[in-house]
């Protein structure tokens, strides 16, 4: 190949699109790609239609395959705006029961990058109360470490996960009686 330097051996997926005449390619068409090398020494894949294929035929590999349409975009298991509206919620109310749900949310949302942890205070019942910032609003969330400790943490999150509309892991799929369980009722009956 004679390129000493290979630097980039990352190479991206499949375009959507021709590389040439810029045509969106449809479901399970058969296309051509190619790997060539930019001036930085990098891989670069192309795609193109049988058509433009035809009048381009360079690159240091190509090969035919069937574009594939990806699939939509999957909802995350939590959507942001759910739990940031679920957030709010709970604390509005100002209910101590809800600390534990609040932490929690808050943590999501700080993994998400929608909030930032600002400080960390003591208040005078010695409990941890943690101020975050919303990124893109400014607003300030004050929030009591309720101080979980591992054993509690997945009832928290099951506790969450309902309150956000979805089901528990542990709840058990619904299931039609089946005849046996008919049986054990009729006996239990008599």
């Amino acid at each position: 190949m004679g390129r000493e330097n290979i630097g980039n051996w990352s190479v991206r997926k499949c375009s959507k699109t021709c590389g040439q005449c810029e045509k969106d390619f449809v479901d399970k068409e058969t296309i051509i790609s190619c790997l060539t090398f930019n001036d930085k020494s990098e891989y670069v894949r192309e795609d193109f239609c049988k058509t433009c294929w035809k009048q381009h035929k360079t690159g240091l590999s190509s090969w035919k395959t069937h574009y594939i349409m990806p699939p939509p975009p999957t909802d995350e298991a939590v959507k942001k705006e759910n739990a940031e509206s679920l957030l709010r919620r709970l604390i509005a109310k100002e209910n101590e029961e809800d600390l534990n749900a609040i932490f929690i949310l808050t943590v999501m949302l700080e993994r998400k990058k929608i909030l930032i942890e600002r400080d960390v205070q003591t208040t005078e019942d010695r409990r941890k109360l943690r101020i975050y910032e919303h990124k893109k609003t400014g607003e300030t969330f004050m929030v009591i470490d309720p101080e979980l400790k591992l054993d509690e943490l997945e009832s928290v999150q099951e506790e969450v996960v309902v309150l956000l509309g979805g089901k528990p892991r542990t709840a058990e799929p619904e299931s039609e009686p089946t005849e046996v369980d008919a049986k054990k009722a009729d006996v239990a009956n008599e």
